[in-house]
């Protein structure tokens, strides 16, 4: 299954039609995407038997918002990909190294995005959206809790990030519009092997990022199973699974996001997010 958001309101995908959770269901589901999420199980039931013709509303990908509008929780994972724990003049860590992104950046797969002052960088996640109360679960059962993945951003700040001894993220990364995500979220067995996607980042047209996520030293589950170790995961909650290899500041000269900048993210299996960026906002 393939979960979107229409101006505001949930709606199963199926190629480039969709399907009004509401109307479709006849409002025995809600409309609310957060909501769908806290239903996860009945969802993915009713969904299983959708007609052909329940889909009848034409997709705009431009017109789809952010599948987790409102996260009650975001972590993120720096420094999961042994490449850009390289680039970064790191040995790969032996635990996650986990930060938060606040929730309020969270935005729709197309964007424009102000740019604050300083350097801004680009960082291209595969995303994990929890499906239900998740508390100390085992890794071998933790894709249970996954109610699907979708491509995100972890657009940085890199002075507010890297400001400060020690330094702390999660400032530099919560600035309006740093969490976009989308083009929707896919529900695990809609792929051949959730683990091995492809993972794409372009800058105005030129690869920057390229990898595939089996490369990451800690795979979503078991993400999953050492975050709810600590701390109770809710429907909605959003993972950033880390980023690979190519990122800007790591460059030589380093290059940042500028006006006009056009930045595309794919993931094999989900679709491409695109953002768009304007002058220093004042």
């Amino acid at each position: 299954m393939r979960l979107g958001v229409i101006d505001g309101r949930a709606v199963v995908v199926r190629g480039d039609r969709a399907a009004d959770v509401r109307w479709a269901s006849k409002g025995r589901l809600p409309v609310d995407p957060m909501l769908l999420l806290a239903n996860w199980a009945r969802l993915r039931e009713w969904a299983a038997g959708l007609p052909d013709g329940a889909y009848d509303i034409p997709v705009d990908p431009t017109a789809l918002g952010a599948p987790v509008p409102r996260p009650r929780q975001v972590f993120a994972i720096a420094l999961n990909y042994p490449p850009h724990a390289a680039e970064a003049g790191f040995t790969p860590p032996d635990e996650p190294l986990v930060f938060t992104k606040f929730p309020a950046c969270v935005t729709g797969p197309h964007t424009t995005v102000a740019l604050p002052h300083g350097k801004v960088d680009w960082e291209l996640e595969l995303v994990a959206v929890i499906g239900q109360d998740t508390y100390r679960v085992s890794e071998d059962r933790a894709w249970e809790a996954v109610a699907g993945l979708t491509v995100g951003q972890d657009l940085s700040e890199r002075v507010t990030q890297l400001r400060g001894k020690p330094a702390q993220f999660s400032l530099g990364k919560s600035f309006p519009g740093f969490g976009p995500t989308g083009p929707v979220l896919v529900t695990p067995d809609e792929f051949d092997d959730p683990h091995d996607l492809e993972i794409t980042g372009l800058l105005n047209g030129e690869a920057v990022q390229h990898d595939r996520t089996k490369s990451m030293i800690f795979p979503v589950p078991e993400l999953v199973a050492r975050l709810s170790s600590v701390v109770p995961l809710f429907p909605g909650d959003l993972i950033f699974t880390g980023t690979p290899a190519g990122v800007g500041n790591r460059m030589n000269p380093p290059r940042y996001l500028t006006a006009d900048d056009e930045l595309v993210s794919r993931i094999e299996g989900i679709g491409e997010i695109r953002q768009r960026f304007t002058a220093v906002h004042p």
